[in-house]
């Protein structure tokens, strides 16, 4: 079992940045791992993941260049920092981990992971 918790959400003004942090109870270097949001109203969508073994990351087309998906296993940490915040980026983020590694890219999606942390708020507004 692989608990996970996220931590560093909050408020910002558009333009501002935010690091969210996954702590997990297992090293994760032989997992794929992944960054997911929900807005009010909307499916969980996916942000970043790292899904192979050769951790290269990968951000969605809506994030790409603002965010970054990163990992210390030495921690058993995995990162998100999201800079040039807009509002459509509030929502509850979530890290999750699963069992299975691939370098297909398409599969950073919320049905390929088994681990999922509680959730962070964050609140982009002026």
């Amino acid at each position: 079992q692989v608990q996970l918790v996220e931590s560093g959400g909050g408020s910002v003004q558009p333009g501002g940045s935010l690091r969210l942090s996954c702590s997990a109870s297992v090293n994760l270097d032989k997992y794929a791992i992944g960054w997911f949001r929900q807005a009010p109203g909307k499916e969980r969508e996916g942000v970043a993941c790292i899904l192979s073994i050769d951790g290269s990351p990968y951000h969605v087309d809506s994030v790409k260049g603002r965010f970054t998906i990163s990992r210390d296993n030495a921690l058993n940490t995995v990162y998100l920092q999201m800079d040039m915040l807009k509002p459509g980026d509030t929502g509850v983020y979530y890290c999750a981990a699963g069992t299975t590694l691939t370098t297909n890219q398409d599969l950073c999606v919320p049905g390929f992971f088994d681990y999922w942390g509680q959730g962070a708020q964050v609140t982009v507004s002026s």
